[in-house]
């Protein structure tokens, strides 16, 4: 058996595998967000280790089985999030510093206007935004000079490996660590140039692991028996690996707090065009680092969450595909929902979110099928640069994530990709990514998505129908990046 820990933005989930692939258990528990300023945005890094302990202990008890019989464990995890805690003690020395947080856009800005992207993008494929860790961390550090002395401080995954092995070991894996604007793509390792770019003492940081390997043991006290961690990547490429997308050419969209468009590109680190990112998708213990093409869009499976807990116009997300089929159209009726600026392939940190169109005839309804439209459009945009890049055009796209049990949305974005989505029959590709990862590891064979038969959703509307479409959210686009 494999138990998967998947850290998302939003919750944990642990999901139990057995190595026939049959998915034992499955539980999910929320914790909470933190805005302490606008464009802030923080997790409380001990809550969410209990949470993820909690929701591991409940998940091995409905599969009705013990510590012992587990034969790995992997954790896949919201990527770019930064986690300093105590050296010594291991506390938390700060709020989680969310991938959504825009604290260090001026910072970005100045390093910007001092001509550092071009090299900052050649090393790591990535753009100089507040998205990433590497700004998180040099913000953290310059406000926290103490810091450098006394903590240790890495991404979700480092934080549990730390807390699961009771400090044992401080690692993350190359799928996250390409994320921070600090590691080297041709290397997979932390990167000198970079490290005395944003004045980060290399002692302070995790030591970079293959994505299917070792990561230490948990320790008894959590599962009642020692588990081998064998398997750690960043959600998005762990829903990849979970698709079977191992050949270059695969693409996947994940929708979930954001959206995640990856396509595999093997062995080759293919140099990211505008609007997109290069980025480490895995490598396995002695092979070589397998790459990737992203696309990453903040606020999609979030602006539903924003509809219910800040709109409080729907009470659950299950509310929106039958409001959305209620009314026929949305009225042209737009939702640009750039809640914390957009990402590709824009990448404008102080882009607002914008609804436009209202009339006196709008309604929840309208808005609920806005939002809806605009996660599927949001997609189209990452794809059309995606496909322009690759010089290929998409035929199908592997969707994973919670949002595609909403058929109005799946066949949404079939109609306006003009291509066939296959959904995973397993909505957790990320945490099946994960186990994946780990079982590899373990030397067992556990079968990825692409073993499953999930729906498919083709196109249904004629492209002139979609291109008119198209262009009125382009409008809408231009309109909330001039706000």
């Amino acid at each position: 058996y494999i138990l998967a820990l998947d850290e998302g933005t939003t919750g944990v989930t642990a999901m139990v595998f057995a190595d026939d692939g049959t998915v034992l258990s499955r539980v999910n528990r929320e914790f909470r967000q933190h805005y302490p300023q606008p464009g802030w945005v923080e997790h409380d890094a001990e809550e969410i280790w209990q949470v993820t302990l909690g929701v591991g202990r409940e998940a091995l008890k409905e599969a009705g089985i013990a510590g012992a019989d587990l034969s790995a464990i992997g954790i896949t995890n919201q990527r770019e999030t930064l986690v300093a805690w105590d050296r010594v003690t291991g506390d938390p020395l700060h709020r989680a510093i969310v991938w959504q947080d825009r604290r260090t856009t001026p910072l970005c800005q100045q390093m910007k206007s001092d001509g550092l992207e071009p090299l900052i993008r050649q090393k790591t494929g990535l753009l100089l935004d507040p998205y990433f860790t590497g700004s998180k961390l040099k913000w953290l550090l310059d406000s926290r000079s103490d810091f450098r002395a006394s903590a240790h401080v890495g991404t979700i995954d480092a934080w549990l490996v730390h807390r699961l092995t009771c400090g044992r070991v401080h690692a993350t894996d190359v799928s996250n660590a390409s994320r921070t604007l600090l590691c080297n793509l041709s290397s997979g390792q932390w990167d000198e140039d970079l490290l005395t770019l944003f004045d980060v003492p290399r002692d302070v940081l995790p030591e970079i692991r293959p994505s299917s390997g070792s990561f230490g043991e948990a320790d008894a006290r959590w599962f009642g028996a020692e588990v081998p961690i064998l398997g750690v990547a960043g959600d998005q490429q762990a829903a990849l690996y979970g698709h079977g997308a191992h050949a270059p050419g695969k693409v996947k969209n994940t929708y979930g707090t954001g959206s995640f468009l990856l396509m595999n590109t093997g062995e080759d680190c293919i140099p990211a065009p505008e609007g997109l990112l290069s980025t480490i998708a895995w490598q396995h213990e002695g092979g070589e680092i397998q790459y990737a093409l992203e696309g990453s869009v903040f606020v999609t499976g979030a602006a539903v969450q924003w509809l219910r807990d800040g709109l409080q116009i729907i009470s659950s997300a299950s509310e929106t595909e039958a409001l959305a089929r209620s009314v026929p159209s949305s009225e042209g009726l737009h939702f640009v929902p750039a809640l914390t600026g957009l990402g590709s392939p824009y990448w404008d940190p102080d882009a607002r979110g914008m609804i436009c169109g209202i009339t006196r005839g709008t309604s929840r309804a309208h808005l609920v099928r806005a939002t809806l439209e605009a996660i599927a459009l949001q997609t189209v945009d990452v794809a059309r640069c995606m496909a322009a890049a690759s010089k290929l055009e998409l035929q199908l796209l592997h969707a994973d994530g919670g949002a595609t049990g909403n058929a109005f949305l799946m066949q949404e974005q079939a109609d306006l990709l003009q291509a066939n989505v296959q959904v995973s029959h397993i909505p957790e590709t990320t945490a099946l990514g994960a186990a994946c990862l780990a079982a590899h590891a373990a030397g067992i064979s556990l079968p990825d998505a692409s073993n499953g038969n999930g729906p498919v959703f083709r196109p249904q509307i004629e492209p002139a129908l979609r291109d008119a479409r198209l262009l009125a959210w382009q409008k809408a686009v231009a309109r909330c990046r001039m706000a």
